[in-house]
Parts: C-alpha cells; structure tokens; sequence
C-alpha cells in the first residue's frame, strides 16, 4: 500500500496545505505479487485502486494533483466535521458536470461509495445546497459505518472503530497488498480525530504505519475538557502500547508549532516519529 498525505492540515485549511485528505494506493503491480502469494483476494481485479480517506476543505484540489476523481474506488470519511468532509460537495460536481465526462454528459453515474456516517450525503448535500428533487444518490452511494465490522474494497479491507470525539467519529485500520514487502500484507491505523480511548490500541495494535492526529499541546490546552484531541505525549504514548512500528504525526492546527508538537510524540513513542508533510509518498 502507498499512502498519500494530500491533505495534513487540522481544524482549517493552512497556508501550504488542504485539511486532512489522504489516498490510499494499491498499484497493479501489488495487487498481482498480493495475489501470488496469497495477500489478496482471487477475486480482486489486477489494476490500480485508490481509496480517498476524508476529503476536508481543499481536499479537491489536492486529489486532483494525484489522481483522476473519475478513477476513485471509493471514499472513507472518519467523521462530519468540514475539514474531514467538506469538499464530498467539490466531488460531486466534479463527477456530475464535468464536460466531457461528467454523470450529466454522459448518463453514466458512479454511485461511487462514500463509507461514513449514516445519513453522510444529507450533510454533503447541504453544504453543496442542492436544487429541490436533486439528489446526490447517483453520484455516491451511501454505506454507513458499524463499528468493528469489517468492509472490503478490492485488496483494500477496512474496520472502522468507533472513537472518543465531540460527534460521531472512527478510526480506521486497514489492511493491504504490502509495497514494502511484496506478496505479503501490511497494515495502516489512523486515528481521525479522537482522545485517548481504549479503542485506540486495538485498532493501532502492531500497525506498520500509525497516522495520528495530535491537535492539543501538553501545557497549553490542558483547561480544554478530555475527550477531543490527541496531544503529541498522547500519540505517541499510543503508539507504543500498540506496538505499532512507525508514527506518523498529522492534522495540526496552523497556530501549533510543529516541532513542539513533534518532540511530544517522540518524548513517549518507541517507534520512529515523522511529521506528515503535504503531498508526500509513505510506502507501507
């Protein structure tokens, strides 16, 4: 698997990138050493598949620098806050009214997956502000989340967790054809936006690759009540009771510094701990 981090901002949109947006690739060539050595399923298409993990403000615009919308497998939203979901409504009319290829030229309609919180489209469709008996249906289809039940999208099988977060929110561990290690799978944890909570080390636990978010910093946001953000000193604390065998810091807020944010994590992590950094390449 290869994941993209196209989108790394927390909270906002910042400066030099989109709010949290991230692809996950699985190349052709993958997927076909997966399905020799058994790590993929006899019945996954050999071909590339890439699945978009929320979708935040601007993320529209960082998806296009990577990939063609139109060739998306499906979308995986961790929760409804707008810099996780906002731009499902950019998605929408690219894939609606696009001139040459777009569900409105061509009657062709995607009904591209959208795996997230029931009644998703009805918030993508309010913040698109859909015409009275336009609906989003033929453009996605809607399959809401349960927790801890496993969904499959060709190599790609996900377990959303339910986490400790103001809304409803998951986290999501996701199994896949290894680019590291052909043949064999690997597997991708990432945290969306939670507290600590007990969730979290069953769905990091022996992760090759943990993508956590850490918004608060110790000192400063301890007034704030539990139950919303990691800290650095908390990502990386999780990552080391889960075993997970890299650290991957992500969504913070443009007033944190982020090396502050850094030296927290690796104050506590016993794996290797890197910022995320936009439109980067992580093999896992």
């Amino acid at each position: 698997m290869r994941l993209i981090t196209a989108g790394v901002a927390g909270s906002v949109p910042g400066p030099g990138s989109a709010a949290s947006t991230y692809l996950l690739q699985a190349p052709a060539a993958v997927v076909a050493q997966g399905l020799d050595g058994g790590a993929v399923p006899g019945d996954v298409e050999v071909r590339d598949w890439t699945v978009v993990i929320d979708l935040g403000n601007g993320g529209m615009g960082a998806v296009l620098r990577h990939t063609d919308p139109h060739r998306l497998d499906a979308v995986w939203l961790s929760h409804l806050h707008p810099d996780h979901c906002a731009d499902l409504a950019g998605l929408y009319v690219y894939l609606r009214h696009h001139p040459v290829r777009g569900a409105a030229t061509t009657d062709r309609w995607p009904r591209l997956p959208v795996h997230g919180q029931a009644r998703t489209l009805e918030r993508a469709g309010a913040l698109y502000g859909l015409a009275p008996g336009e609906s989003m249906d033929g453009i996605y289809r809607e399959h809401p989340w349960s927790d801890k039940t496993a969904v499959r999208v060709g190599p790609f099988v996900v377990t959303p967790y339910r986490v400790a977060h103001p809304v409803e929110a998951y986290g999501l561990r996701i199994t896949g054809p290894s680019t590291l290690t052909p043949g064999t799978t690997a597997t991708l944890a990432y945290t969306g936006d939670t507290d600590t909570c007990p969730a979290l080390v069953d769905l990091a636990r022996d992760a090759d690759l943990l993508l956590a978010e850490a918004s608060y910093l110790e000192g400063r946001d301890d007034h704030l009540p539990r139950g919303n953000h990691l800290t650095g000193t908390r990502a990386g604390q999780i990552a080391t009771d889960a075993g997970a065998r890299r650290l991957l810091i992500t969504h913070i807020p443009v007033w944190n510094d982020p090396q502050a944010t850094l030296t927290e994590a690796r104050s506590t992590s016993a794996a290797p701990v890197t910022l995320a950094v936009t439109d980067q390449s992580y093999e896992i």
